[in-house]
């Protein structure tokens, strides 16, 4: 293994899972203008209530509820996508039998992920890679979710890793940043053809480009 990364760390949604809330709104039929909306007054304020959601606090029949409560207009959208039914399974299988791939080359396989627990059950219940993780950390576990240091502290501790030897994977910058303020090296997912790209690299041994990526900004 090149430049001494040795453990491959996953983001969960939008990453090992192919899941973003603006398609799985316009899957259940939801207008575009509409999904803007729903977006921009419960999704992008980080402040909302899918936060205490996520940690584990409220579970998602509380959410739905109170969330339906206060855009009763959106009552029936909310509470499907809390509950999110035949939309919840997308799976990346290439992906996944890439990780399984390096899995057999030697590297360790985590996950990180802010999904809170139901949510994370339903996700991960029938997904491939579970079978190779080494380990994971989740927010409901620690109270506390990307991109705060604990969450990765937690993953370093946990696992007895060196961070220097760890390189995480996510779709946000905000969390590529925090992990790599914890010494871990950080690589944003844009699209699943580019975290394609990026496993395929690892697999042929070309690590130092991701690496040259992650310096540059690219």
């Amino acid at each position: 293994m090149n430049n001494n990364i040795r453990n491959l760390v996953f983001d969960l949604g939008d990453v090992l899972i192919q899941y973003r809330w603006r398609d799985f709104l316009q899957a259940l039929g939801v207008k575009p203008e509409d999904v803007d909306r729903i977006g921009a007054e419960m999704f992008d304020d980080p402040k909302q209530l899918w936060h205490e959601f996520d940690l584990g606090n409220k579970d998602g029949q509380q959410v739905a509820g109170e969330l339906g409560e206060e855009y009763p207009e959106d009552a029936k959208v909310i509470a499907d996508f809390v509950g999110h039914g035949e939309y919840m399974h997308l799976p990346r299988i290439r992906v996944w039998e890439l990780v399984h791939i390096l899995k057999q080359q030697g590297y360790g396989i985590y996950l990180l992920s802010n999904y809170p627990e139901e949510l994370f059950y339903k996700h991960t219940q029938y997904a491939d890679f579970m079978k190779d993780l080494d380990g994971r950390v989740v927010s409901f576990e620690i109270h506390e979710g990307k991109p705060e240091p604990p969450i990765y502290q937690e993953l370093l501790r946990r696992y007895h890793l060196n961070p220097a030897e760890c390189l995480f994977f996510d779709d946000r910058r905000e969390n590529i940043l925090g992990a790599q303020a914890c010494g871990i090296h950080g690589k944003q997912v844009f699209s699943q053809e580019s975290l394609l790209e990026d496993l395929e690299k690892i697999r042929q041994g070309r690590i130092e480009e991701i690496l040259q990526e992650e310096e540059t900004g690219k």
